[in-house]
């Protein structure tokens, strides 16, 4: 190697001792190189699996629970319509937004465990997306570091690579991406093209994979009505005995273009002791799901 490299010195100092213009080649920028590498590689965190167990979440490689029992039923339909399986082909059907009407009904916590029990399947990965840009929560919840670059930051700069700010777990099939930088026009961000854009490379980089989005309750935020517009199917968390008829009813008129909507009861153990339910419909429809989870 070093040989061929001295002859192509010598020829080069021929070339221009015969008055021949040759630009200097510079050395190859290593630090370039090295960046672009580092940008490919995803981060890893470390969830504390016993401390979510004990705030009520099912976890991976726990003794079998309610919690856990309940979660297996509930994500069932979201999967098949996810990979195509179900009574007819939804568009975008990969992307499911976890939300609410109101805050404290619950959502983070249904994303949690929604997302954990997806990450059990044997045929899919799951990747957990902080939606909620305006007060991010899931980080938090996990027990993970908060700050760090990620969904906006994608959108802001579409040259940046998804795995740089993509976080990957302890849990072998689950990623997690933050909701990154704050930013003032938060919703026109999440409305624009780099947005639409992003959401298409995410749906579509990995078939196996189901993106769950926390998502910001309907009525107090334009982010998350703006983010429906975009989803495949949406789980709709109620909190019984709380929220009010009319608050659904007009968080569920935001989000009408959605196919599937999915609605789940949260903290409904003294209507439904020891059981659970769940349902979802297509287009107007929606259904009704049961569950005994905490708020978030």
């Amino acid at each position: 190697m070093s040989s061929l490299i001295e002859q192509a010195a010598k020829r080069l100092e021929q070339l221009r001792q015969a008055g021949v213009d040759v630009p200097a080649m510079a050395p190859p920028d290593r630090t370039v190189a090295k960046t672009a590498a580092t940008q490919s590689e995803s981060r890893r965190v470390d969830i504390d699996l016993q401390t979510l167990a004990a705030m009520g979440i099912g976890v991976p490689g726990a003794s079998r629970s309610q919690i856990a029992d309940q979660y297996r039923v509930i994500k069932r339909p979201l999967i098949k319509n996810a990979m195509g399986r179900g009574a007819s082909v939804i568009a975008n059907g990969n992307l499911i937004m976890v939300t609410s009407a109101l805050p404290g009904e619950g959502k983070t916590f249904t994303s949690i465990n929604l997302a954990l029990s997806i990450a059990a399947e044997l045929d899919n990965s799951v990747l957990l997306v902080d939606a909620d840009v305006a007060r991010p929560s899931l980080m938090r919840a996990l027990g993970l570091p908060t700050g760090s670059p990620g969904l906006l930051d994608l959108v802001l700069d579409d040259t940046k690579d998804l795995s740089s700010v993509l976080l990957k777990t302890n849990v072998e099939k689950l990623s997690i991406l933050p909701s990154g930088t704050p930013h003032p026009r938060a919703t026109e961000l999440l409305a624009s093209d780099a947005m639409v854009r992003l959401l298409e490379e995410i749906a579509a980089r990995y078939p196996d994979r189901i993106i769950v989005f926390d998502s910001p309750p309907l009525l107090i935020t334009t982010e998350s009505r703006v983010l429906a517009t975009h989803m495949g199917q949406i789980v709709m968390v109620v909190h019984a005995g709380k929220t009010l008829q009319s608050d659904v009813k007009r968080a569920l008129s935001t989000i009408e273009s959605c196919p599937v909507k999915l609605m789940l009861l949260n903290r409904s153990s003294s209507l439904f002791k020891g059981g659970y339910g769940y349902g979802y419909g297509y287009e107007s429809g929606y259904g009704y799901g049961y569950g005994q989870e905490k708020a978030a």
